[in-house]
């Protein structure tokens, strides 16, 4: 898979704290705006997450809009700052506010489908609609932290010896159901940026249980869960179904946390679909 084809682009939030973007111009007819949301994994950034979906929405007239979040990728790793919902959903808003994007579709993995239902919440006008992977936020800490892949992710702090290449790479395979999906260089990829991060955004990371408030998202919604997902329960699909809008679920067999690095043409094509309806 090519590198990311865009020059990188960097939001001043405050001198201190800048989002690095890229930002991709739709092909043909425009249809809006897509943003991009990743997760929380070590060494997670927009690209990483999603390289094998970006051409396939600007093919269908989405600019899109691929950016690394707070602690993350290119983009600034604060340490004076809690990691908690709202500080995420701000940089999201101050991003939009700077490229001139009123609202948009949100697409949302894990960490990122939390973000994306806080926006929601805060600022329905500002979502056109939501598509969610596994999204995070619906249940509560202990009930993540049971989960096998959650585990595993913790067992190593970020930046202590003991996290190795070697690790990495065994945490990857946790990620996705069919290890093959993990090469050589998704985990080059993934260890350049790990070597730049700090264990301060997962050591203060606050993602409230935003189940209760479901109910009040009326979004027209796609939401995406692997069975096989270590990381989330699929469980919380029917959570995401009791949402207001119009809501399509789909869960995939043989599928971990990632179904749009696992499966992307099924994600690619599903998604392009609901979006033209």
């Amino acid at each position: 898979m090519a590198a990311n084809p865009e020059t990188s682009q960097y939001h001043e939030v405050t001198p201190e704290r800048l989002i690095h973007y890229t930002d991709h111009a739709p092909i043909g007819a425009s249809n809006g705006t897509a943003i991009f949301i990743h997760g929380s994994g070590p060494g997670a950034s927009g690209w990483s997450n999603f390289k094998h979906n970006v051409s396939a929405f600007q093919e269908a007239g989405y600019r899109c809009i691929i950016f690394d979040q707070w602690g993350y990728g290119k983009t600034s790793k604060p340490q004076d700052v809690d990691h908690t919902l709202d500080f995420f959903v701000d940089g999201l808003v101050s991003l939009m506010d700077s490229a001139d994007v009123t609202n948009a579709v949100l697409v949302g993995n894990s960490l990122g489908g939390a973000v994306a239902l806080g926006l929601a919440l805060r600022h329905p006008e500002r979502v056109e609609k939501l598509i969610l992977m596994a999204p995070g936020g619906i249940e509560s800490r202990e009930d993540y932290f049971s989960m096998p892949g959650i585990q595993a992710m913790v067992k190593y702090p970020m930046g202590s010896p003991e996290f190795t290449k070697e690790v990495l790479a065994q945490l990857l395979t946790q990620l996705v159901y069919d290890p093959v999906n993990v090469d050589d260089e998704l985990v080059d990829e993934r260890w350049a940026t790990l070597e730049t991060q700090n264990a301060h955004v997962l050591a203060t990371m606050q993602i409230p249980d935003l189940s209760d408030q479901l109910a009040s998202i009326d979004i027209n919604t796609l939401v995406f869960w692997g069975t096989e997902d270590r990381f989330c329960p699929a469980s919380g699909t029917w959570k995401i179904l009791q949402m207001k809008g119009n809501v399509q679920a789909e869960l995939v067999n043989y599928c971990g946390h990632w179904v749009m690095s696992e499966y992307p043409e099924l994600f690619n094509e599903r998604c392009l679909s609901f979006l033209s309806k």
